[in-house]
Formats: structure tokens, C-alpha cells, sequence
């Protein structure tokens, strides 16, 4: 295959995405408290049901929803996560079909991926480039981090919040959420974790998570007790939250957190995706290092409260 060729062969890629998926990509209008605001969606389900960034739609009950095809829909928001940027609308009367789901789990680096949105003033935006790194972490305003976070060379358009990074079969690998520098975006991934929340948002309006009240970074294990428990990593206890779980169980600053119910804890990030709705009441072992020895306490995750 010669250099034109190649180029055809990307080019007919992106054209055959652009021209499945831009029906399905809205653009989305909010007001609020703090002022107007402007992003992308995308149609999730034959329910009418959309897909965003949460920080598009904060502290907006109501939207507006405006699709290539001239339709503009009132819409409402059904459920906002802030602690994963995600959000579901819902508008009556959408009759673009789904786009559908991929999953990020099996992007690799350099695999070809193309951002879609809806910008006000910029309608049908479609940008292409690569997968440069995935496995990111990114800070949102709640102070909690979206880990596994796929960072594109796509550029990404002032509005393109909430829209469509597709793979190279026009599935969604991930949801547009930031421009991070020049020639770089970040995406939050779609894959299992996600689709829970996703799931959770459309269906109850909000997502569960536990709580135990510890802050802590990632350690190197020493090569004895690496080989010990199995792992070459864990979480050293930062700091513990008065009246926390965590502080009722006996966790103490400068432990090192080994497991879970048996699950290797190997970083903070880690920790935190073990929080999940079902961990919420339920008596778990927690196993830490300390003092030169290993020490098991029993915590019992609370249920995590959020503005």
C-alpha cells in the first residue's frame, strides 16, 4: 500500500464514523444559576435517553438539545455524577438512533480514534487522531480523580464537552470532557465501571458509592513483603477522617493498606474503585502493614454523600 493509499484508507475511515455517527451527536444549551452554558450529547438508547459530560449540565435541571438535522428538543436532566463527569439527559421525541457502546479496555496506543460533537456555532465538529496514552487520571471539581482517562491527539473544539470519542468501527470508547493542552484532549473511558454508572444515572438518577474515610498515595513494597502478600505496591494511609469507618475501625496514618476483602489494594485510585454500591454496610477485612507486621481491622464502608 502505497502513501495515497493510506491516506484514502484513513480518510474513508473517519468520513464512513463522521456520517454514521453526527445524526446522533447533539448540541446541547443549558442555563443556570451561574449563566448559560454550551456542550455536546450524544442518543444512548431508544428511550430518548443522552449522553454527557456532568460538567456541562451543573446545577442545570433543564437543557436544550439540537441535532444536525435542524430538530431542537427541550430535554431534562435525569441524573448527574460529578465524581465520574457523567450525566444522562432525556429528551421526548429524539428519533436519531443510539450511537453504540465499545469498550476502552481494549484500546491500545496509536489505535485510531475520532472525536464527534455538536459545539454551538461549530455543528457537525469531527476531528480525528490517536490513542497517545491511556490509563490517565483526571481531577474534576468534586476533588476525586476519574481514573483510566484516554488522552487523544484529537483536537478537541471549545463545546465538544459530552460528545463522542469513536473507534475506528464507530463505537463509543469514550466521552470528550477536556481540552488539557495544545494537541491534547482527554476522554472519560466507556467501559464496564462506566456502563454501571451509566446504567445508574438512567435508572435511579444518581449512583451509590462507599466511603471509609482515608486518604493515601502509592508506596513501593519491600522486596520481603512484596513477596509476602503478592503485590509490589500499596496504599499508605495519608491522613484518617475523624468519625470516619475507617477511624472507627482503627486505621492509623502511615499504615499500609495490602487488601480488601482479600483484594490486592495497590494504590489509592485502586481504593477507590472498590467503593461501590454494594460495599456500602457490608463488614469488610482490611488488611494492613504496620509496625512491622500484618494487621487485619474490620471497617464498614458508609454510603458517600455528595453536593
Amino acid at each position: 500500500m502505497n502513501d495515497e493509499d493510506a491516506l484514502d484508507a484513513y480518510s474513508a475511515a473517519v468520513v464512513r464514523i463522521a456520517e454514521t455517527l453526527l445524526p446522533s451527536v447533539a448540541a446541547v444549551s443549558v442555563r443556570s444559576a451561574r449563566g448559560a452554558g454550551a456542550g455536546s450529547a450524544s442518543v444512548i438508547s431508544t428511550d430518548s435517553h443522552l449522553l454527557t459530560s456532568a460538567h456541562v449540565v451543573a446545577g442545570a435541571a433543564q437543557a436544550e438539545v439540537s441535532f444536525s438535522d435542524g430538530s431542537v428538543l427541550d430535554a431534562r436532566v435525569v441524573g448527574s455524577d460529578p465524581l465520574s463527569d457523567l450525566a444522562v439527559l432525556q429528551a421526548d421525541g429524539v428519533t436519531p438512533p443510539p450511537v453504540p457502546w465499545g469498550d476502552a479496555s481494549k484500546l491500545r496506543v496509536g489505535q485510531l480514534v475520532v472525536a464527534l460533537g455538536n459545539p454551538l456555532g461549530m455543528a457537525g465538529s469531527v476531528t480525528a487522531g490517536i490513542v497517545s496514552a491511556l490509563g490517565r487520571s483526571l481531577p474534576t471539581q468534586s476533588g476525586r480523580v476519574v481514573d483510566e482517562v484516554i488522552q487523544t491527539d484529537a483536537a478537541l473544539n471549545p463545546g465538544n464537552s459530552g460528545g463522542v470519542l469513536a473507534d475506528s468501527s464507530g463505537r463509543m470508547v469514550g466521552v470528550n470532557t477536556a481540552v488539557a493542552g495544545i494537541g491534547l484532549g482527554l476522554a472519560v473511558p466507556i467501559n464496564a465501571t462506566t456502563r454501571d454508572i451509566i446504567d445508574a444515572l438512567t435508572t435511579r438518577g444518581r449512583v451509590r458509592r462507599a466511603w471509609l474515610g482515608v486518604a493515601g498515595t502509592q508506596v513501593t513494597l519491600t522486596p520481603e513483603l512484596a513477596a509476602r502478600v503478592g503485590s509490589r505496591t500499596g496504599m499508605q494511609v495519608a491522613s484518617v477522617i475523624d468519625g470516619s469507618p475507617a477511624a472507627s475501625a482503627g486505621a492509623r496514618r502511615g499504615d499500609i493498606v495490602i487488601t480488601i476483602d482479600h483484594t490486592p489494594v495497590v494504590s489509592a485510585t485502586e481504593l477507590q474503585r472498590l467503593m461501590v454500591e454494594h460495599a456500602i454496610g457490608r463488614r469488610m477485612e482490611l488488611t494492613v502493614w504496620r509496625n512491622g507486621a500484618l494487621v487485619d481491622v474490620v471497617v464498614e464502608p458508609q454510603e458517600l454523600h455528595t453536593p
